[in-house]
Formats: C-alpha cells, structure tokens, sequence
C-alpha cells in the first residue's frame, strides 16, 4: 500500500533576519558548499527579494533574487529535502516570475552546476535556456571548481 500524499496549503512571506536559522539548516542539508549567514544577511542589506514558502510554520523553501535594469538574476533557489520532488521548486519560479514581471525585467537569469541534473530539468522544463557556461564557477566536494550552465527565461 502506497502512502498517500496530503495537500499541502502554502503561502509566501518576506525572508528575514530572524528567519535565518531555519534558512541556514535547509541551506547546509540541502548543498555541501552552502550560502553563508553573512551570503543571506548581504543580500536582505542590498534590498533583494528574498522570499519563504512556508505551510503553516514549516519552511518548505525560498529564494533569492536581484533585480537589475531589465532583469532579474536569481541568486538562490532552495527546496527543503522533505519536500523535493513535490513540484515546490515550480511554485517558486513561478512566484519570481510573477515578480519579475512587475518590475518590467524582460529576462530571468541564472547559473547551475553542470552536474545538477535535476535543477537542469526543472528550470528546462519552465522555459529556461542554456546560453552559456562559466568555467570553474562553483567549487566542489574534492577541492577543484565545477562549471556553471548559464540559463535565461525571456519574459
């Protein structure tokens, strides 16, 4: 007998710093090089949307976003292990879309490690693509750099 998955109600609201705890235990369970307190804290300085998708008090993901004159660069984008592969990733691009648009961005850009094969597919299968890639982007688990496929979404 298969479980049967419950609806889940959820809602967006402002990334702040007091929520920065529970951010931080998703970021260092979800990625082995995470985002840093101080990655976060910079970012709400520099006045970035940051957003939550919460159900009830239960931090489902969040991303974060820079705006810049006619587009948006999404920075990070993070769905909590217990609640991957639900579609929450979709709900959130969806919801920076949605923003993007509002501030009259005509593109959406992003980088992804090469080797993030299901990230690929999900921003892929929104529409995203492959433009480009950035040698030695990211670093990885041995110490050496990984590249980065550069995305973009014409809005």
């Amino acid at each position: 007998m298969s479980a049967v998955l419950q609806p889940i109600e959820a809602g967006f609201e402002p990334l702040m710093l007091q929520h920065l705890d529970a951010v931080l235990r998703v970021e260092h369970q979800a990625y082995a090089h995470p985002w840093s307190r101080s990655n976060f804290i910079d970012s709400l300085k520099s006045g970035y949307e940051a957003q939550l998708l919460m159900a009830d008090a239960t931090l489902l993901g969040y991303f974060v976003a820079m705006k810049g004159v006619d587009e948006v660069h999404l920075l990070n984008l993070t769905v909590a292990l217990d609640y991957q592969h639900q579609g929450w990733a979709r709900v959130m691009l969806d919801a920076l879309t949605l923003w993007a648009k509002g501030q009259g961005a005509e593109w959406l850009w992003l980088e992804v490690r090469l080797a993030n094969l299901r990230a690929l597919q999900v921003y892929e299968n929104q529409g995203y693509r492959r433009v480009g890639v950035r040698k030695n982007y990211y670093p990885d688990a041995h110490g050496q750099r990984e590249d980065a496929v550069v995305m973009s979404l014409r809005l």
